[in-house]
């Protein structure tokens, strides 16, 4: 009894070297009971299997029976089931992100947070006539750097007097003692403000006015004083000066976006390289999960690099575990020192890569290798041809300024790279104006997201 005690403790505490301590003592006392020592041994297989993970029957029928209740609510409620699932873990980003990906392949979309929509809580929005589903919208709860509590305050505020009309209106209502400069940033960057002000970088760049303002306003308040400004309601137009920003492009406004939810929401940086991508042979790496180990043991993934954590193995060689990320989800693969001394300096989060890696499949693992790892611009530009660049003529002519920006930005290709069709829209004749570019240039997608932050384009696109 005293030996089955310690192989019971063994296989609780799930101690492999105990079990295989305890696996010879088994066999060999089985052995001289008469039993067959293959015998003997398969039945310690099923003890040990069980030790893993087992339950007594009692215990197994309660959590089927929790079982079938997710799996009812998920069938046929299953924007109210993931909604409820990502309150539940609205502290854990990993489990936020797979969440997130579990509604999109279900064709559920989950919008940004909005100050005007969301709740403390992930809410569901009904499904409008037409659609089969309905959607999540983001808890601004959720987002880093801003607590229950702040939220609870503005959600609270837009009950008792309606939706926020405008930014003004926003920094008149809001209370500066519940939301900091830190919260705001974060609300700014994650999209919270979209629907008062599309440009989050004006935003982010005047968080302080609003503070301010914010600030002066319930000092007022408190002391029941009217606001030396004047002015009520959603106007007092003059609250709230806003210094002037530049835009982000767009993968910035990703990249910014990523940082105060912790994964990538309203878009993915590599969409600006979808036209790109099937030139390169590049696989999604969702795809490329579930044919990896059966028909393919290597190919070539577009990604963003997410992290890397560099270690040393006992022979004193280095690599690293990195983690990268592209629209179908993220995955993680191992780099050897000698490609680690060749790509260390691609593997700063945020950079855009294409990397080669070789798969192996252990059970329900993929297990992966960096064999290189390129810059996605720099292999890009082997197959883009160009981009056309369209003007407004009324913003080019009063503002030189931003020709001289647009100019600093056509950056020339070295040889490479592809061409620059300038057209100017003149709309007093409804006509657009063809002007040549000789040369070749950059026509990377991070260098068309920067074109099109400037002022007086209109539109910017490959050809």
């Amino acid at each position: 009894l005293g030996q089955a005690d310690l192989l019971r403790r063994a296989m609780g505490k799930k101690d492999k070297n105990e079990m295989a301590a305890q696996q010879a003592k088994f066999v060999d006392g089985a052995v001289k009971n008469g039993v067959k020592r293959e015998e003997a041994k398969y039945i310690f297989e099923l003890v040990d299997k069980f030790a893993g993970y087992g339950f007594n029957k009692s215990h197994a029928a309660a959590y089927a029976l929790v079982s079938f209740h997710t799996a009812y609510l998920k069938a046929n409620y299953r924007e109210e089931f993931l909604a409820a699932s990502m309150t539940l873990d609205m502290a854990n980003t990993d489990k936020l992100a797979m969440f997130s990906n579990e509604a999109r392949k279900s064709g559920i979309e989950v919008k940004t947070p909005c100050v005007n929509s969301s709740g403390v809580e992930f809410r569901v929005e009904k499904a409008k006539p037409g659609e089969k589903h309905g959607a999540i919208r983001y808890a601004i709860a959720a987002l880093k750097n801003v607590g229950a509590s702040a939220v609870e305050t503005v959600v609270a505020e837009r009950h008792a007097k309606g939706p926020f009309k405008n930014l003004n209106d926003f920094a008149r209502r809001f209370n500066p003692k519940a939301l900091n400069k830190r919260g705001l940033e974060t609300m700014a960057a994650g999209g919270a403000f979209d629907a008062l002000e599309p440009n989050r970088a004006l935003i982010h760049g005047n968080v302080d006015q609003l503070m301010s303002v914010a600030g002066e306003l319930h000092r007022d308040s408190e002391v029941g004083q009217g606001s030396l400004f004047g002015g009520g309601g959603g106007g007092g137009e003059s609250l709230l000066k806003l210094r002037p920003a530049k835009m982000w492009t767009p993968m910035e406004r990703l990249g910014e976006e990523f940082k105060a939810i912790g994964f990538y929401l309203s878009g993915h940086p590599l969409d600006e390289y979808a036209s790109v991508l099937p030139k390169l042979n590049a696989t999604p790496y969702a795809e490329f999960e579930t044919k990896a180990g059966l028909t393919v043991t290597a190919g070539a993934l577009a990604a963003i690099v997410v992290s890397a954590r560099e270690r040393r193995s006992q022979k004193g060689n280095k690599f690293a575990f990195a983690m990268f990320s592209d629209a179908t989800g993220q995955f993680e693969a191992v780099i050897f020192s000698d490609t680690l001394n060749q790509c260390r300096d691609l593997l700063e989060p945020g950079t855009p890569v294409l990397v080669s890696v070789e798969a192996e499949r252990d059970g329900d693992t993929v297990k992966m290798r960096v064999q290189a790892i390129r810059r996605l611009d720099e292999a890009a530009a082997g197959v883009q041809r160009g981009l056309k660049i369209v003007l407004d003529d009324r913003l080019v002519k009063t503002h030189k300024a931003r020709l001289d920006e647009l100019q600093s930005l056509l950056k020339p290709g070295n040889g490479r790279g592809g061409e620059i069709q300038l057209y100017l829209r003149l709309y007093d004749v409804e006509r657009e104006i063809r002007l040549n570019m000789p040369g070749k240039f950059d026509v990377s997608p991070s260098q068309r997201g920067l074109i099109s932050t400037v002022p007086g384009v209109l539109e910017v696109s490959e050809i």
